[in-house]
């Protein structure tokens, strides 16, 4: 591991974020988060007026993030940790199950995000998002098509 993970809230924040990319649910994911729990996610791209979750809302947005989307990865690239704050840069990417609006099932979507998280005996209670989403390009002539056909295969 990087020597950016040797604080003991970096590490947990990291093992936090690939249980996120594995669509971790209830006891799993609670298990990082402290029952008071408040994730904020700024306005962006997906979410033009931001969100505010508690710690049952986002236990909810994981678990319907696996109907929204194939796969998902986070690459944690930067942290700084001073007592019980971590600073996260973070490169997130996901694929998009159905399409949804302007965004076609199959499209790998990319974001560069920062991640604020405060602890509270070892577990987080507070979580900022700035996630910054590179542009979506549209999908060739027919892809759509052919990414719906492939969407619907049992293969």
């Amino acid at each position: 591991m990087p020597e950016f993970h040797e604080h003991p809230n970096v590490r947990t924040a990291v093992r936090y974020h690939q249980a996120v990319s594995r669509f971790a649910a209830g006891e799993e994911l609670a298990a990082f988060l402290h029952p008071d729990t408040v994730h904020t996610q700024l306005p962006n791209l997906l979410f033009p007026d931001g969100t505010v979750r508690r710690l049952p809302e986002l236990v909810d947005a994981v678990r319907q993030g696996r109907t929204l989307l194939t796969d998902q990865h986070f690459e944690v690239v930067n942290a700084v940790a001073a007592g019980d704050r971590v600073a996260l840069e973070v490169i997130w990417s996901g694929t998009p199950a159905v399409s949804l609006g302007g965004l076609t099932a199959g499209q790998v979507l990319r974001a560069h995000v920062a991640a604020f998280l405060e602890f509270h005996n070892g577990k987080i209670i507070a979580q900022r998002n700035y996630d910054c989403y590179e542009r979506l390009h549209p999908a060739a002539p027919g892809e759509a098509a052919r990414q719906a056909g492939n969407a619907q295969s049992p293969l």
